[in-house]
């Protein structure tokens, strides 16, 4: 971690900040009038729709910045689009309290969504209010709350609401009154910091009164001594050392500044991120700090609006001089295998990253959470985020890993167990205690805390982690983190991997799985069956099914069934170079080699279809069953249906036709010929 690096020809004494943020900002003051807006569920009449995710609000394909000039354009046409197609007129119309239930806001760092829903509003001189129920997206709420977007949970004023109700909202004590209801709440409070940042004005007027400060500051990372460290989970143990203010507190609750060791993003989060650093810092004063840029998201899809986008991140990483491994161009892999395969995640380290799956990181015993653009900008500018430290809770797992059973298995099972809540916006600790978790598996599980809506998951370093970095010759420059005897976890649960097997989710949400085996006797048939992703596309991961596919041959079973798309895609560009070459598990077969056999197409290493985009993304009418990491309402294409499995899992469902798991090829499980 460096200190701030000047630009040629500036110097300290020239960096000033503007004193804007030292003054309250006047928009806060203004009361604001409007009538309900409300999300209603079709499956539930008379109740608020919970769980509308930021896929909903801002689609893929509207995710897009052609320009730095234009930024929002295509986030405020796209704003609701298929949800509910005349948001932007009812709106403008003076709707402009959005009423919703319980976690609103979930999924995607996408900070599209928040300043497009924004921008409509404000182009008809009005302000939005969104009022929701519990569990807020915690990106979602990060974001908002650094845009100026005014976002309350109030759970009872969601559900006394109708149709046309007339609201006013105060922005100056935060209270919401029902007017046509007589009846005024209190929402959910914001820390103090949290408030600061609201009453001036948001990220960007921080950014520029915090800047100057920051350059001259030495990042500091001093992990806690063993007698401090009794009573810190992991989790907080890294907070604690990466304080920028060495005398504040690290408990649940509290906002704080922390040093980052890595701030990447993807070719889609970059643009927004590049604007706020432009703005805090002025652009060419500074090279952004600690920053990384994957082109991953919108880079094989052959649209020139695309091109442009990433156009824009290669241009900025040129003029910057970041380079590779901190840059990566299209097909060098998929953010969040490819960073740490760089040697670029480490035990210890503490990783904002403007994707949501950047919880991946906790598979290597980093804290790795999701974060929006402009948290990434202001890092790029800073060297710090702000963070507020959830709530900890640790699960710990025991018993023997069954027949079948992956990572996958395992945090599908985990999410249905939790339910509707999820994990209720903790910071989840995992304990391997058998030490039977290989890496993939790991990053697979940390992966999918995004979908289990935790502020982060996190491995803390055992056997298994350090022989993976030892493997991989990386460095280790902080200390082995562990929780202390004394740590206080708000829950802890036990889950004995003897009753976990292999699973399916169905549509629409990760949390509705099912035992493959239940699943197999429904013959669900299916147009494309998708292997890879940031969840599933290690070596790993593609070697479990190659051993599937080459099994099933001496039961009959050698090729796709026909009408069937087989595709897969490697998590890198490193791991789709090694899969050509010979491996001994499969008798001196290349793993592309036996995927090629069976009809597969491999492709090259990018988010593709998992988030909707390119040809490969799902069409209406169209079923898949994949390997990804979400399955919601158009998530792979505008009226497709995603199942989500296993790799081996999708493997044997290829070939059969229908959604089933390798037993069902007649393939008895044999750790020692199947197991990873």
């Amino acid at each position: 971690m460096d200190p701030a690096r000047l630009k040629p020809g500036i110097t300290q004494d020239r960096i000033t900040g503007g004193n804007e943020a030292d003054q309250a900002n006047p928009a806060v003051d203004r009361v604001i009038r409007g009538r309900a807006l409300i999300f209603w569920d079709p499956e539930r009449p008379g109740e608020k729709q919970n769980a509308i995710d930021t896929d909903q609000i801002t689609p893929s394909n509207d995710c897009v910045s052609e320009s730095l000039d234009h930024l929002e354009k295509r986030w405020k046409e796209g704003a609701f689009r298929y949800l509910m197609p005349d948001f932007r007129k009812r709106v403008q119309a003076g709707e402009n309290f959005l009423i919703a239930g319980d976690r609103f806001g979930i999924g995607s760092s996408r900070e599209m969504s928040p300043a497009g829903l924004k921008g409509v509003a404000e182009e008809a001189g009005l302000q939005l209010v969104i009022l929701c129920g519990a569990n807020l997206g915690d990106i979602f709420r990060r974001n908002a709350l650094n845009l100026g977007l005014h976002v309350l949970e109030v759970p009872e004023a969601v559900a006394d609401a109708g149709d046309g109700d007339h609201f006013v909202f105060d922005p100056v004590t935060r209270t919401v009154r029902n007017e046509t209801k007589g009846r005024s709440y209190e929402p959910v409070a914001l820390t103090e910091k949290e408030e600061a940042i609201r009453r001036h004005g948001g990220i960007f007027r921080i950014g520029r009164r915090e800047f100057p400060e920051s350059i001259r500051f030495r990042p500091r990372v001093e992990f806690p001594d063993p007698s401090t460290a009794r009573a810190m989970t992991a989790t907080e143990q890294i907070i604690w050392a990466h304080r920028v203010d060495r005398t504040a507190e690290v408990r649940p609750g509290n906002t704080l500044r922390v040093w980052a060791d890595l701030l990447p993003a993807s070719d889609g989060t970059a643009p927004f991120a590049i604007h706020t650093f432009n703005r805090i810092t002025g652009g060419d004063t500074i090279y952004p700090r600690q920053a990384a840029i994957v082109s991953d998201h919108f880079v094989f899809t052959g649209k020139e609006s695309d091109r442009k986008q990433t156009s824009i991140s290669r241009e900025f990483a040129q003029l910057n001089d970041i380079r590779p491994p901190f840059y990566a161009p299209p097909g060098a892999g998929i953010f969040h295998l490819y960073l740490p395969e760089q040697g670029l995640v480490l035990p210890g380290a503490f990783i904002p990253g403007a994707d949501s799956h950047s919880r991946a990181y906790g598979a290597y015993g980093a804290v790795g959470i999701g974060v929006g653009s402009t948290t990434l900008g202001f890092g790029w500018s800073t060297g710090y985020v702000y963070f507020t430290l959830a709530p900890q809770r640790r699960v710990i797992f025991t018993g023997q890993l069954q027949a079948w059973v992956t990572g996958k298995d395992i945090v599908l099972e985990l999410i249905r167990r939790w339910g509707p809540e999820q994990s209720g916006r903790m910071s989840v600790e995992f304990t391997d205690a058998n030490l039977q978790l290989p890496i993939h598996y790991r990053n697979t599980i940390a992966n999918m805390m995004a979908e289990g809506e935790a502020q982060n998951g996190i491995f803390p370093p055992d056997e298994i982690t350090l022989r993976w970095f030892r493997e991989n010759r990386f460095p280790l420059p902080y200390p082995s983190v562990q929780p202390g005897p004394r740590a206080r976890f708000a829950m802890e649960e036990t889950i004995d991997l003897c009753g976990i097997s292999s699973m399916v989710a169905k549509p629409f949400s990760p949390a509705n799985a099912h035992r493959s085996e239940q699943v197999a006797a429904e013959r669900i048939e299916f147009n494309k069956a998708m292997i890879g992703s940031c969840t599933n596309g290690s070596y790993p991961d593609l070697l479990g099914a190659a051993l599937v596919l080459r099994a099933a041959r001496e039961h009959g079973r050698d090729r796709v069934v026909p009408g069937v798309d087989f595709i897969i895609f490697p998590g890198s560009g490193a791991v789709k170079e090694r899969i050509e070459k010979p491996e001994p598990r499969l008798q001196g077969e290349s793993i592309a080699g036996v995927f090629r056999g069976a009809g597969g197409k491999i492709r090259d290493s990018w988010c593709g279809p998992c988030f909707g985009q390119g040809p490969d993304a799902l069409g209406k009418g169209e079923r898949a069953i994949t390997s990804f990491n979400r399955n919601w309402q158009n998530r792979m294409g505008i009226g497709g249906e995603g199942f989500l499995a296993s790799p081996p899992v999708v493997a044997a469902s290829a070939l059969l036709g229908y959604i089933a798991p390798p037993s069902e090829l007649g393939l008895a499980w044999d750790p020692d010929r199947f197991g990873i």
